[in-house]
């Protein structure tokens, strides 16, 4: 199944605000250029478009998907139990390495979301970048066994 890249966000640091992009540009084994984490295995963090919305009806919330603090939104792909899959978007690859957690900012941006991201992987997953290249929105998104 082919997706859709939604939504680019770099964050400038550790709990900083979430600059929204049209493109950026991966490094392999860093992350995304000008952003906060880089090297380790959570190089970048990626969120569904669809399990945001089920969560905003769920709660009552109308929150931008930015609050989530992830960088990439994608619609058509499911991430739940991706891990050791690789996340192609565009000309990048992504290995998936776990589930993001939600952290306790999920229930200061709306009460009770942090609980609800918890179950199923609705909190997004997180990855290593696998490839030097250039992704941006509207960009395919496919999940790629191993």
């Amino acid at each position: 199944m082919t997706g859709e890249l939604k939504s680019i966000w770099v964050k400038r640091m550790k709990g900083g605000p979430m600059d929204p992009a049209e493109k950026a540009e991966l490094v392999e084994n860093r992350g995304i250029v000008n952003n906060a984490d880089q090297g380790r295995k959570r190089q970048v963090t990626i969120i569904e478009e669809e399990v945001w919305n089920e969560l905003m009806e769920k709660l009552g919330g109308s929150l931008d998907p930015s609050a989530r603090r992830a960088n990439l939104l994608v619609s058509g792909v499911a991430l739940k139990n991706s891990r050791g899959k690789t996340l192609k978007v565009g000309e990048c690859e992504i290995e998936i390495y776990g589930e993001t957690k939600p952290c306790e900012q999920m229930d200061e941006a709306l009460p009770g979301l942090k609980d609800a991201m918890f179950p199923d992987w609705k909190g997004g997953a997180f990855g290593i970048v696998k490839n030097d290249g250039a992704i941006q929105v509207g960009d395919s998104v496919v999940l790629i066994e191993k």
